[in-house]
């Protein structure tokens, strides 16, 4: 296990982060360029070496009713790894003019394979559509009908 100085400084060597002290010692990093309005991205980091990470945007870790992982046991590794996800995730998305002329203003969905594909969820027009770059690659009725399509073709939100 970590201690609290080393987790600290793993924290600290991520700029975007701004730390704010807190009571009993405890200390939170917001990222205040959040898209959503979770800007605590770490939680009550403790002197004894507990402590929570928001991943509630992220399915590969089990979190709690808040989105949140406690980092008590994790690795120097597994804990870059998780903030690195966290704020990729909670950071505004930078659109290609090809992704621009798609979406335009309507609310997107981007969905990454292992292989590094993007796929792009729009509803348009009362149809679920998923974009390939600038080629429609599919059409639903649901959005339940797009998310399943998606997670059996090897796709995770992203």
């Amino acid at each position: 296990m970590l201690t609290f100085n080393e987790k600290l400084a793993i924290i600290e060597s991520f700029p975007e982060l701004e730390r704010k002290d807190v009571s009993l010692k405890r200390v939170n990093f917001q990222f205040p360029n959040s898209i959503s309005d979770k800007k605590n991205i770490v939680y009550h980091l403790h002197p004894n070496g507990n402590g929570f990470v928001y991943a509630g945007h992220i399915n590969d870790y089990e979190t709690d009713e808040k989105g949140m992982v406690n980092i008590r046991d994790f690795s120097a590794e597994q804990l870059r790894k998780l903030l690195t996800e966290s704020i990729s995730g909670l950071s505004p998305i930078e659109r290609t003019t090809n992704e621009e002329a798609i979406t335009g203003d309507l609310e997107e969905e981007r969905w990454g394979d292992a292989d590094g594909n993007i796929l792009i969820l729009l509803n348009e027009n009362d149809a679920w559509n998923i974009y390939f770059g600038l080629n429609l690659d599919a059409s639903f009725d649901t959005y339940d009908e797009a998310i399943d399509f998606l997670k059996e073709e090897g796709f995770k939100r992203v």
